[in-house]
């Protein structure tokens, strides 16, 4: 080949990768929509029917559920780690800690996909899981600084947090369009309950490795990946 002349091979590869762009852009836009509407139960193939593509398109861009799930939440994820970080900020720590139940519960509410990644885990998807791991890590500063000022219970617990979550993914998921704001109230009646004095003792928290095991076991499980010559 003549030095500086154009492989042919050349013009034909970059359209595809431009494809190859415009179709993982377009099943995250329709895995975003599709999960919010339906949840993380949603199915591949509801996805790859929104995105216009075939399902063996979806599978050599997110081989595993996880992996798409973790594209399409990656920012709502990391708003919810904002979330705590404005609450670690607020100078009042029970208004901050009100204010992030408040705001984490209204993205649950406003997505139902959102409701269920936050009440499950994800153990491949490590970028998402690290975020969480960080918003974790500041709801127990956060807790700490609440039952300083005694307005928060001293026995609660950050797997408390997880259980509102959990709860608030049922709402959420149960009532959907026809009682759009029944989750405010379940947030109310969580709030107060948790504010000092407590009325009375709570139950045991369940053990953490416990409830590490009810959000793996929460995590929706896809199909089996096409085999890779299968056609699109």
């Amino acid at each position: 080949m003549t030095p500086g002349a154009r492989n042919p091979d050349d013009t034909a590869a970059q359209p595809l990768r431009s494809d190859a762009e415009r179709n993982r852009g377009r099943i995250i836009a329709a895995a975003r929509s599709v999960f919010a509407r339906d949840g993380l139960n949603a199915s591949m193939a509801s996805v790859a029917r929104e995105a216009g593509v075939g399902i063996a398109t979806i599978f050599r861009h997110f081989p595993a559920k996880e992996d798409l799930v973790a594209a399409v939440f990656a920012d709502r994820m990391d708003a919810y780690a904002d979330a705590v970080a404005v609450a670690l900020d607020d100078p009042d720590p029970w208004h901050g800690f009100v204010g992030y139940i408040e705001a984490a519960c209204a993205m649950q509410a406003a997505d139902y996909g959102f409701a269920d990644v936050l009440t499950t885990t994800f153990p491949t998807a490590k970028a998402l899981e690290a975020r969480r791991n960080e918003a974790y890590e500041g709801m127990v500063r956060l807790i700490g600084r609440a039952k300083e000022t005694g307005r928060l219970r001293e026995d609660f617990d950050p797997s408390d947090l997880v259980l509102l979550h959990m709860a608030n993914a049922g709402v959420v998921n149960a009532t959907g369009d026809a009682a759009p704001d029944a989750w405010r109230r379940v947030v109310a009646l969580f709030v107060q309950s948790f504010e000092a004095p407590a009325r009375g003792p709570l139950p045991a928290s369940p053990e953490h490795e416990a409830l590490y095991r009810a959000m793996l076991r929460a995590a929706p499980a896809g199909p089996v990946a096409p085999a890779p010559n299968s056609k699109s």
